[in-house]
């Protein structure tokens, strides 16, 4: 078949194959030229490894140190008929590379907040690894099934306190507007701290550590947003910030329950750039269209993989590692500089429809949010037939 994006709204509901391996072939290209140096991990679980942050830590624990990785994520396959999603083509390509490389990765595709699945890994792990030295906890969802319970959680996008009416870069329309988001009841505070919080990944490491599979001294890390002033009152200052609050709360815990074999957890910090989940929050486009016009204009832009790249080398894998003032590792220092705040909040201010193209990067944000999906690579021709049954090699 010939497959071409379909966009709708903030989302893309299809994925290209060849246009997938090609971003996962130059993800690798770029760690391959990176000077990792040889502390780095040996053994690395990767739960939701199959876009994002999540495949950027897999491909530089893979190409950057050597490592073995399994990685834990919820995928659909494609069929003749219709396209799978692009973590499952990320996954397809990502795992042909491990293979050339002649390195250790196997795959678990399931609910990640089930037990079944956490038990699954644990067994692969036993049967394949041994000991685990690093936990990458890498999941977005809107929603979460409790275990225990069985009840289902949906997260929401919405403000504490007060309803919030913002500027707006409307992807669908391609112009600039305001959106009005409601202010989140309790029920929808709690909900999202359930989804998007720190239980699961505590739950994680409860049970690694419960089957004696992760390795002395071993670290896991979370990945977070913060922001700053313009992004607050929808995300720092809102429901998904209350959730990524709770990360803090589990990284205490997880450093107490894990202090017998000196665990270290910590929340990275980590820039704004364009992901599945941060297309689909307001505000989000317009700042990261003005956040890319600054900062590739001061020589200082990072993509996914420049992010992790850097996150593992300077911080996560480091004796000293950079911190915040909330203790977090600190690797979106440059997109917080007050300089570059400033200029964004002007590029902000001023902007309208007539002049998104010249204020900022909206074409590079397009570009990305299409890449994210396997579309819009130059050396990929799309009038081509592809067949979007691609199968994946190292399932367990």
């Amino acid at each position: 078949m010939v497959i071409k994006p379909k966009i709708r709204g903030f989302i893309c509901t299809n994925a290209h194959p060849v246009g997938c391996a090609e971003s996962v072939n130059r993800q690798i290209q770029y760690v391959k030229q990176q000077d990792f140096g040889t502390n780095g991990p040996k053994n690395v679980l990767i739960i939701g490894a199959s876009t994002g942050y999540g495949l950027a830590s897999r491909i530089v624990s893979t190409f950057g140190y050597n490592a073995n990785t399994l990685g834990v994520f919820f995928e659909k396959p494609g069929t003749e008929k219709k396209t799978g999603s692009a973590g499952w083509y990320n996954t397809a390509a990502f795992q042909e590379a491990a293979e050339a490389k002649g390195v250790y990765s196997k795959s678990i595709n399931g609910d990640a907040f089930s037990h079944e699945i956490k038990a699954k890994t644990i067994e692969t792990i036993k049967a394949d690894m041994g000991k685990i030295d690093l936990v990458i906890y890498s999941l977005a969802s809107p929603r979460r099934t409790d275990p225990d319970s069985g009840e289902t959680y949906s997260s929401t996008l919405k403000p504490i306190g007060n309803d919030v009416t913002t500027k707006n870069l409307n992807t669908s329309k391609r112009i600039i507007d305001e959106v009005s988001v409601e202010a989140a009841n309790q029920d929808e505070i709690d909900n999202t701290i359930k989804v998007m919080g720190g239980e699961d990944w505590e739950l994680w490491i409860n049970a690694l550590q419960e089957a004696d599979v992760l390795a002395v001294d071993f670290k896991t890390t979370a990945y977070t947003y913060i922001g700053k002033k313009l992004t607050w009152p929808i995300y720092g200052h809102a429901t998904i910030g209350k959730a990524k609050e709770d990360l803090d709360r589990a990284s205490a815990a997880i450093n107490s329950a894990t202090a017998n074999i000196n665990g270290k957890a910590y929340v990275s910090s980590l820039n704004a750039v364009v992901t599945q989940a941060s297309s689909a929050i307001p505000i989000m486009p317009l700042y990261i269209s003005a956040l890319f016009k600054v900062m590739k204009e001061d020589g200082t832009y990072e993509g996914v993989i420049q992010q992790i790249s850097g996150l593992f080398k300077e911080n996560l894998m480091s004796d000293s590692p950079r911190l915040d003032d909330g203790g977090h590792l600190f690797q979106n220092y440059k997109e917080l500089e007050d300089d570059v705040q400033a200029r964004v909040q002007t590029i902000w201010d001023t902007v309208n429809t007539d002049s998104i193209d010249e204020l900022t990067d909206y074409i590079g944000y397009h570009q990305e949010f299409l890449n994210l999906f396997g579309f819009g690579y130059d050396n990929v021709n799309y009038e081509n037939e592809v067949n979007p049954d691609i199968k994946v090699n190292g399932l367990v």
